[in-house]
């Protein structure tokens, strides 16, 4: 009988966490498209950067729930789990600030490595429905390219305008090449006719990401990424305690007689756990948000594989200061850090509000019936 019941509280508490983290992810899913419009849409050389209206104009899908749900749900899961340690042999299950604040640490690692490979796919789908342009006149698909070019990037087609304008530059040598246009399309870093990478526009799915920029591109920018949700998770859920625990005693204060313990307090509200979780994530966010901006904008920039090899072979070094080395910022990206710090803010309030006012509204209602 008691395996039973065990067994059914834990498929209520499976339930309730899955649907709440389902609906979090659903409701703020298009505050985090525009945010990282904003971040990525930037430029350091200037001033200027996008309005949440003007994003917003230029957001036309959403995609990327998945790789969302599954680092929700690592985050929390792993939390669970570390803090179970923790309580084991107390008394109360009382949980230490300073114990949240390391689960909360290592539950955002294993996030950030369980989510990269969704995430650099989510971002670049969200950066490609604002940013793709009709091209008024298509190019023909049966449109004959360089061998190394269909290898590297199927269905890419090289920007031929780009291309003839570097012709037109080299054509002015003493020794000209019979087809100079065909020598240069053999030439991987001439793919866009410019010398620069292809946009993250036209390496966004799986199979031409592992092609161009290999299976090594899945987790880029995990230094950041690491840092970001590392720092997060600590400071959610130490602040998130810190408050529960706030709340637990001034609840306690007009007891008579005085519990013992936190257990005969009693459970605090549903409403009122849903704000200081809320509270928490937007302080987490804030804390951050400057390395979730380098991730997210080393994720929307493609990186070939064959300059990865070149700079391994050249022991190329990372640029920027050493704190900026460790945690994966870019130099450049400085200016730009903390652009769209209020929309993180108000998702990861609202997504931790609703997660866990739902997560307690459900299991109250499961357990009830």
């Amino acid at each position: 009988m008691d395996e039973l019941l065990n067994n059914q509280l834990f498929a209520t508490h499976a339930i309730a966490a899955a649907g709440s983290v389902t609906l979090g992810t659903a409701v703020t899913y298009p505050l985090d498209t525009i945010k990282l419009i904003i971040q990525v849409g930037s430029s350091s050389a200037s001033s200027k950067q996008l309005t949440p209206l003007q994003a917003l104009k230029r957001v036309r899908s959403l995609s990327g729930y998945a790789g969302r749900i599954l680092g929700l749900g690592a985050r929390f899961g792993v939390y669970e789990i570390l803090t179970a340690f923790y309580k084991d042999g107390r008394h109360d299950n009382y949980v230490y600030v300073s114990e949240a604040l390391m689960a909360g640490m290592a539950a955002g690692s294993i996030e950030s490595l369980l989510s990269s490979p969704f995430e650099i796919i989510k971002l670049r789908a969200q950066a490609t429905s604002a940013s793709r342009v009709p091209n008024p006149s298509p190019v023909s698909k049966d449109r004959v390219v360089a061998p190394i070019i269909a290898k590297l990037l199927d269905g890419y087609t090289p920007d031929k305008k780009a291309l003839n304008s570097s012709v037109a530059l080299l054509s002015t040598l003493t020794n000209k090449h019979p087809n100079l246009a065909a020598a240069l399309e053999e030439y991987p870093w001439m793919m866009t006719g410019s010398g620069r990478s292809p946009s993250p526009c036209d390496v966004q799915k799986l199979s031409s990401i592992t092609s161009l920029e290999g299976w090594s591109a899945l987790w880029r920018g995990l230094r950041s990424g690491l840092v970001r949700d590392s720092v997060f998770g600590g400071i959610f859920f130490g602040s998130w305690q810190f408050l529960h625990t706030a709340m637990l005693h001034w609840k306690a204060v007009n007891m008579n007689p005085l519990p013992r313990s936190d257990e005969e307090i009693g459970s605090l509200s549903p409403l009122s756990v849903s704000l200081a979780a809320g509270f928490s994530g937007s302080v987490a966010a804030a804390a951050s948000h400057c390395f979730d901006t380098a991730r997210s904008r080393t994720q929307c920039t493609v990186l070939p594989k064959y300059i990865s090899m070149e700079r391994r072979m050249l022991k190329w070094r990372r640029p920027g200061k050493r704190f900026e080395r460790a945690t994966g910022i870019h130099p450049t990206d400085r200016s730009l850090l903390f652009r769209g710090m209020g929309l993180r803010m108000a998702r990861s309030g609202l997504a931790s509000s609703i997660i866990v006012g739902t997560y307690y509204l459900t299991v109250n209602y499961l357990l009830a019936r």
